[in-house]
């Protein structure tokens, strides 16, 4: 599973999180005590940030034709990743789309992608 984003640790237990000002926002997939529907198949519960455990930022990294990316999602037998080297003569070569100034992007092909891992920030 490819994560780019917050998880939090509430009873021992790791949540998709989302900081809000004092709380913490979990979701869950399934419902549970305390979790609130706010579409199929996705379960919030709001807590103040003291009753967390951990707060972290997770992101999965990778390596594709010798550059460094972030793997923003996956579809089928593709990555969408999001160069990090900061060199724009490089994204160029690589035909990746500019998303933003300084921010470059493409498809990947999963079988061309290593170095695949999860850094905590």
């Amino acid at each position: 599973m490819m994560r780019d984003g917050y998880v939090a640790r509430w009873q021992g237990r790791e949540y998709q999180a989302s900081p809000d000002g004092d709380d913490i926002r979990l979701y869950q997939p399934e419902p549970g005590e305390g979790f609130e529907e706010v579409r199929a198949g996705r379960y919030v519960r709001v807590l103040p940030a003291s009753e967390v455990e951990d707060l972290a930022y997770v992101r999965t990294t990778c390596t594709w034709q010798g550059q460094p990316f972030i793997v923003l999602g996956e579809h089928d037998a593709w990555l969408r990743v999001e160069y990090t080297g900061g060199r724009w003569p490089v994204a160029q070569a690589m035909r990746l789309e500019v998303f933003d100034f300084g921010v470059y992007q493409g498809w990947a092909p999963a079988a061309e992608v290593t170095d695949l891992r999860e850094q905590r920030v």
